[in-house]
């Protein structure tokens, strides 16, 4: 996705070899037209998965998945990070890493709303070591749905998720693949594309 590429370029932030900020559209100020692009991207690539439901985790993954379910006409479901006094029954649970804030949380999602003839479609914002998307594919487990496929808006290619997460046999679409973040410079791998 060209337009993604270049705000990447044009907007991102390279803080080390292993970590992109892109906190002016997409982790902290959202860009909602922008946002409306990759939600209309995630559409096209999945259309056919006949999905049901979107799962997110929150909050970076709740963008880019609310304009994917307004584009395929199908509710999103975020993961919560911390528990709330709300969300306390019937709970599936998983715990994720993150390699970026170098924590784990235990992450949740009422029972209520996945159910086991659900496609699901996991969405997030990036892909590095693939600890989000397997917890989430975790969660989808736990409730006997299927996970139809996985839609990430930037992947580092040079870490181990995405090939992970392939391995396992879903289809995992990411609109940019990062080679490299070495000498504070982006540079992009083609597209890897699973049928």
């Amino acid at each position: 996705m060209d337009l993604l590429k270049e705000k990447i370029v044009a907007e991102g932030k390279v803080l080390s070899d292993t970590v992109l900020k892109v906190d002016a559209f997409l982790n902290h100020q959202i860009d909602p037209v922008f946002m409306q692009e990759i939600g209309k991207e995630f559409a096209n690539r999945f259309r056919d998965k006949n999905i049901t439901k979107i799962l997110t985790l929150e909050s970076s993954g709740i963008a880019p998945a609310t304009m994917a379910g307004l584009e395929l006409d199908v509710p999103v479901i975020f993961a919560r990070k911390r528990q709330s006094l709300t969300l306390t029954n019937n709970l599936l649970t998983a715990d994720v890493y993150s390699f970026t804030k170098q924590t784990t949380s235990k992450i949740s999602v009422s029972h209520d709303f996945i159910q086991a003839d659900d496609r699901v479609l996991v969405i997030d914002d990036f892909l590095a070591n693939g600890q989000a998307a397997l917890g989430l594919m975790d969660i989808a487990e736990q409730a006997e749905a299927t996970v139809a496929g996985i839609g990430i808006v930037i992947e580092k290619g040079f870490q181990e998720g995405g090939q992970a997460l392939r391995d396992k046999g879903v289809k995992v679409e990411s609109l940019a693949i990062i080679d490299s973040l070495e000498n504070k410079q982006v540079v992009f791998k083609e597209e890897v594309r699973q049928q």
